[in-house]
């Protein structure tokens, strides 16, 4: 899952959701988690549980091989993208927090907590609160923006850009693939946190 999904997934516990963000793209590796504060930890963890659980899931899987033919192994991250704007276009189902103050309560967490995070998550924040990321996933143009971005990173060789035709052609497919898989990922998610707390 994409950042939404994971900060979402963190409970509002505060320093969880920090962890669970700043997981993502390999910041953190291997037992380098432990040099963190312990909520910090355990959403670093949880994070990896639920990358595990989307890898495996075969819904998720359903979703990717109509992405793989055109964009090979970087169709889970598209479909990642993908259900990030599902969750922030379907906020209202799922928490009685607006989106907009959701991402601003983010925003000033990772700022209030800028020492604890890597480089590279310092590095990105100003763009994520500028371009105010977590809310422009509600909106296909924010997600087209997120492509673009993500095509850029591969020098445009995963032609990423495009994907946003086949989110168009399979709108209706997409969006019920992540309603049944999303589903099943909260109860997951919230059994792993309570497991990953009462460990560490």
């Amino acid at each position: 899952m994409n950042y939404l999904a994971h900060i979402y997934l963190s409970e509002n516990r505060p320093k969880v959701a920090i962890g669970n963000f700043i997981a993502d793209g390999n910041c953190i590796t291997g037992k380098s988690y432990k040099r963190y504060p312990k909520d910090i930890q355990i959403g670093i963890l949880l994070h990896r549980q639920i990358d595990t659980f989307t890898d495996a899931h075969p819904i998720v899987r359903q979703s990717t091989k109509r992405l793989h033919k055109n964009y090979g192994h970087y169709s889970g991250i598209i479909v990642d993208i993908f259900y990030d704007h599902f969750l922030a276009k379907n906020w209202k189902n799922y928490s009685d927090m607006p989106l907009e103050d959701f991402a601003q309560w983010f925003y000033q967490l990772l700022e209030n907590n800028y020492n604890d995070l890597p480089e590279r998550t310092q590095h990105l924040l100003p763009y994520m609160v500028q371009s105010n990321w977590l809310v422009s996933y509600a909106t296909l143009e924010g997600i087209k923006k997120v492509l673009i971005g993500m095509n850029k990173r591969t020098k445009n060789v995963s032609k990423m850009d495009l994907a946003i035709n086949e989110l168009n052609m399979f709108y209706h497919e997409f969006e019920t693939e992540f309603t049944t898989y999303f589903d099943a990922l909260c109860v997951f998610s919230h059994q792993k946190l309570k497991d990953i707390s009462a460990t560490i």
